[in-house]
């Protein structure tokens, strides 16, 4: 990712708990979030809410799990505008993609993407150096990028389970 000014906020959201490959009998493309994970969702977007990211754009991969966890966010922030479909979260998904993404929307200061894995982990632990994380069904990771370069700072990676279990206090 090629920024020219100041640093960027990146949010990685993973899709929700989804039916199984295996048990789905559509199209990948159509396979929907379980009943337990749109309502774990739920939770997640109550705790997220809480953490005031700020975020000014929503980009969700077109692939149905993906695009019902971006919703059900967007819903809980009151952002249903700032929500955007983009065919690049979806499979290939990686740093160069990730840079086109963030120069099309270069305007904004914090940006969230709602893709799948293993693509994600592999985007984020090239941005913080080469290392090696696993971005849990539903789990959120912050990256701070450094204006004008490739390189960042991993701000935080919260499990789900954590997410979870705030967002029922909320």
């Amino acid at each position: 990712p090629r920024r020219s000014s100041s640093a960027m906020k990146c949010y990685f959201l993973r899709h929700g708990i989804a039916v199984e490959p295996d048990e789905w009998r559509g199209s990948d493309v159509d396979r929907p979030l379980t009943r337990e994970g749109r309502a774990r969702m739920e939770r997640e977007a109550k705790a997220i809410a809480t953490l005031s990211l700020d975020v000014e754009c929503i980009v969700t991969s077109p692939l149905l799990r993906a695009k019902q966890t971006a919703e059900i966010l967007a819903a809980r922030l009151g952002a249903r505008d700032l929500l955007v479909e983009d065919a690049r979260l979806a499979g290939g998904f990686d740093i160069d993609r990730l840079g086109e993404i963030l120069k099309a929307h270069a305007g904004a200061d914090s940006i969230l993407l709602v893709g799948h894995e293993p693509t994600m982990s592999a985007t984020i632990g090239k941005l913080i150096g080469g290392a090696a994380l696993e971005l849990k069904k539903a789990a959120l990771a912050g990256v701070e990028l450094a204006g004008g370069s490739a390189a960042g700072t991993l701000l935080f990676l919260i499990p789900p389970k954590l997410l979870v279990k705030f967002g029922s206090y909320c």
